[in-house]
């Protein structure tokens, strides 16, 4: 028997990211391991055997990277508060097609008032406003696929 050379405590922080956020299903992916845990029907997790990372991966994770620099580079030269995404799903940032968005670049929103909904799961999940402040930033668009903890607007 051959032994793992993963730690296991990374499939339970991610199978508790999937009952956190209700998900089917998170695949974990980096150098020489990759992961997905999937939730079963019966309440059960169901893991799939890590296996090395094949030599196409690596190019798959590269049009990541451009993305996160732009999140990096709007932290750089504008500060406020990043308000993230609490979930993986799609941003919505309208209440319904050809509504108005939200909020704009440059309206002052208050406490608790909505900013976007978050779909996961054919859930709508309303991102909030932590406190009132000036919206400097939208870093998504409508319709866009969003990441658990991606900044999403940056508040003033």
């Amino acid at each position: 028997m051959s032994k793992s050379t993963y730690d296991t405590s990374l499939v339970e922080d991610l199978a508790k990211l999937i009952n956190e956020h209700e998900l089917a299903e998170i695949e974990y992916d980096t150098e020489g391991l990759r992961l997905r845990v999937t939730r079963v029907p019966s309440g059960g997790f169901a893991v799939t055997a890590p296996v090395a990372a094949a030599q196409p991966a690596p190019a798959a994770v590269q049009p990541a990277a451009p993305a996160a620099a732009p999140a990096a580079k709007a932290d750089a030269e504008i500060k406020g508060e990043a308000i993230k995404s609490p979930m993986v799903g799609v941003v919505y940032t309208a209440p319904e097609p050809g509504a108005a968005s939200y909020v704009s670049v440059g309206d002052t929103v208050s406490a608790d008032q909505t900013l976007f909904l978050v779909e996961a799961m054919k859930t709508f999940n309303p991102v909030k406003a932590p406190r009132a402040g000036k919206v400097l930033q939208i870093l998504v668009g409508d319709h866009d696929p969003v990441e658990y903890d991606q900044p999403l607007l940056i508040l003033e």
